[in-house]
């Protein structure tokens, strides 16, 4: 117990200290994962808007399976992007495999389907007078979009948020298509394990607390987010 304690006390003066170590792998990490909610939100918006308002046959299952996909185990992810930027794989020309461009792919991949469910989910909360009003107004399909994006704005958030600290909290896919290199690749996770493995407690520790603090932040916007939504 002491140890557990004497490692505790000096993880916290590794982050008061802002130890370069700790400094570089954090940001990194939010470097990385911001990069890979930014892309995912880039392709969620408007393909959750298009399949929330457009009626095709299979619609139904193809939402189910956006749904099934948020539990796909980050491994299998790790799996599928790593084939596919390997050597034989399709994109493996671009020679970016253990990259930090390989892991905003890996995080993208996993994380789009989480943010494209929850944005279809958010938009069908939308009252459906607002739209028959809009619509009998003369508002034509884009407008109708942007005013149903900025009714469920909050909830829309809230799923970009959720997305992001997925990408954050993940460990398979970095590893497998990021290789924990020291200096290049390694993320607070991948490092928390390596550090762990290595009986250096105090820098696990020190960026387990950064995770924490990042978990307490993600939660207590997403409390707002969701005081502030229009019931």
């Amino acid at each position: 117990m002491t140890e557990i304690w004497q490692g505790l006390i000096r993880a916290v003066q590794l982050l008061v200290s802002f130890d370069a170590e700790v400094v570089e792998i954090a940001a990194r990490t939010l470097r990385i994962a911001g990069t890979s909610s930014l892309l995912a939100a880039i392709i969620s918006l408007p393909l959750g808007t298009l399949i929330h308002f457009r009626q095709f046959r299979g619609k139904g299952a193809l939402i189910n399976i956006v749904q099934t996909l948020y539990f796909l185990p980050t491994v299998i992810v790790g799996l599928f992007v790593f084939v596919l930027l390997s050597r034989a794989g399709p994109l493996g020309e671009l020679g970016i495999l253990f990259t930090p461009q390989a892991m905003v792919v890996g995080q993208m991949v996993l994380i789009t389907p989480i943010m494209l469910g929850m944005t279809i989910s958010a938009l069908s909360g939308v009252r459906k007078e607002l739209l028959e009003t809009a619509t009998s107004l003369g508002a034509s399909g884009s407008q109708l979009g942007l005013l149903v994006l900025r009714e469920a704005r909050y909830a829309v958030l809230a799923a970009l948020l959720l997305g992001f600290g997925r990408a954050l909290s993940e460990l398979g896919v970095a590893m497998m298509v990021g290789g924990n290199i020291d200096g290049y690749t390694r993320m607070m996770t991948g490092a928390i394990w390596l550090a762990t493995q290595r009986g250096d407690l105090e820098l696990a520790l020190a960026l387990g607390i950064i995770l924490l603090f990042l978990a307490l932040v993600i939660s207590i916007v997403l409390n707002r987010l969701q005081q502030r939504r229009p019931q």
